[in-house]
This record gives C-alpha cells, sequence and structure tokens, in this order.
C-alpha cells in the first residue's frame, strides 16, 4: 500500500511534528519539579539529549511518545498501533528509533547515569507516575519499563 498523502502533504505533516515542549513531556516536568527536583532540559552534550537532565542526582528522565518509540506494553493503543500506509519507510523508521534509543541508553549507563523512561500513556495515570517518579530520583537504581 503506498502512501495516502502527496510528499508535498506528508512532509508538511512531518514538519509539524514537534520533539520538545508535547503534553506528555511539560506533565512530567511539572510533576518532577513539584517533588521539588531541578532539572536541565534537553543537554546537547549528552547522547540521545535526554527530556530531563538531573546532574546533580546524575539522573536522567526520558518522556517517549507510545507510537515514535514503540511503547512494548500490551495494554498501550498507541505502542501497538503499526502504520497503515507506506509501510516499506515506516517499519526501518520506528525500527531505528528503538535502535537508537538502546544505544543512547547504553552510551548514558557507560557514563555512569540512572536513566528513567516515561510512557505517553504513563502519563494519563499520574498518581501511579508520582510513586515511580519519587523512588527513582530518591534511589540509587534506575528503573526502565520493558520496551
Amino acid at each position: 500500500m503506498t502512501d495516502k498523502l502527496s510528499p508535498e502533504r506528508r512532509s508538511e505533516n512531518m514538519r509539524r511534528i514537534q520533539s520538545k515542549g508535547m503534553k506528555p513531556e511539560l506533565a512530567v516536568r511539572r510533576l518532577v519539579h513539584g517533588l521539588g527536583y531541578r532539572f536541565r532540559l534537553h543537554r546537547t552534550d549528552l547522547p540521545g539529549k535526554p527530556d530531563l537532565v538531573l546532574p546533580r542526582h546524575k539522573k536522567i528522565v526520558f518522556v517517549h511518545g507510545c507510537f515514535w518509540h514503540g511503547h512494548g506494553d500490551p495494554a498501550c493503543a498507541d505502542g501497538r498501533r503499526q502504520p497503515k500506509s507506506n509501510l516499506d519507510y515506516w517499519l526501518p523508521k520506528l525500527a531505528r528509533n528503538k535502535a537508537r534509543d538502546t544505544a543512547h541508553i547504553a552510551a548514558l549507563t557507560a557514563l555512569g547515569w540512572d536513566i528513567a523512561i516515561v510512557w505517553e500513556c504513563e502519563t494519563r495515570r499520574m498518581d501511579g507516575l508520582t510513586g515511580r517518579l519519587r523512588a527513582f530520583l530518591k534511589a540509587g537504581d534506575s528503573f526502565r519499563e520493558a520496551a
């Protein structure tokens, strides 16, 4: 199946997709700030330009979109959703996103950072996320949810 949109329209759609300041990221930023932690945003000197960097605690929080980063939770509808057209482009692209995420996490771990991945769908249930992030930020261990 080919793409239903013209190349110009597809390009315009893709151009509008932002990588910073989206609702899930803003929700996590408000939550972490409300817990009393201060952080830096999108540090370009670190692999993957992490969304939140807490240098004092040597902690990093990534906020991943479920579709774009391939959330593997069966309960997550966005993570299970597959593109319907132009599969020759989209399937390899989404696989590259996951491989890039894995490489960035490995590089950051090797540099001594503890890493948390917050999935977009988790930001819809802030009560559970609050406890998990509080524990992550206080503890010396990292947590990651299986992708």
